[in-house]
């Protein structure tokens, strides 16, 4: 198995990971003849997902596919931390509302000075990039159903669409400086968010 002791750095850092392209036929086939079923779907709505800093133990990162209420079918790659301490969370949706335009639906908190706590966080995402990432005890190549420093979120691991032979990467801990993810999805098993503010405002707020 590969393996990087001590530390990597990069300063810039961006990641995109997707299944293999005949194994996603495969399985966008079988679920097309009633073979397999959804374990969860999503809207498929993006939405921007930012962070001044995450300071994560237990990273994880592997592709998936995940299934749209239409049946749709939508490549990500999965970034999941065991733990994670959050500085300046915010998420961001844009919802176009007739006659009245585009509204922006935003989601704020661990800010002023305390940091947002979060545990089993997962994050689908069709990009995720960072300004300046530190890696500790990296492994690239690693199959995805042999992740030991990192997590499988428990919704994929039982799915038909996750590939345990699928490539992916974990680290014991990382440290991402102003994170930006463009997401399908997230999802945690705990989260402690100080200072949390839900605003609706007309017009474009996006959170970057």
């Amino acid at each position: 198995m590969p393996r990087s002791s001590g530390r990597t750095r990069w300063k810039r850092f961006a990641v995109v990971l997707t299944p293999g392209i005949a194994a996603t036929a495969l399985l966008a086939l079988g679920m097309a003849r009633g073979a397999f079923a959804a374990s969860f779907f999503i809207s498929n709505e993006k939405f921007k997902l930012s962070a001044k800093s995450l300071i994560g133990e237990g990273l994880s990162q592997y592709g998936m596919v995940d299934v749209a209420r239409d049946g749709t079918h939508v490549p990500v790659a999965v970034t999941g931390f065991r733990s994670a301490r959050i500085d300046g969370l915010c998420q961001s949706v844009v919802i176009p509302i007739p006659v009245l335009g585009p509204f922006t639906l935003r989601l704020t908190g661990g800010d002023r000075g305390t940091a947002a706590e979060a545990r089993e966080f997962f994050i689908d995402t069709t990009l995720l990039e960072a300004d300046d990432a530190t890696i500790h005890n990296i492994d690239i190549g690693i199959a995805a159903g042999s992740l030991t420093s990192g997590q499988v979120s428990p919704g994929d691991r039982t799915s038909p669409l996750f590939d345990p032979n699928g490539i992916a990467i974990q680290s014991t801990t990382v440290t991402l400086r102003n994170l930006r993810s463009t997401a399908v999805a997230a999802s945690a098993g705990t989260i402690n968010l100080p200072n949390m503010v839900i605003s609706l405002m007309a017009g474009r707020d996006e959170c970057f």
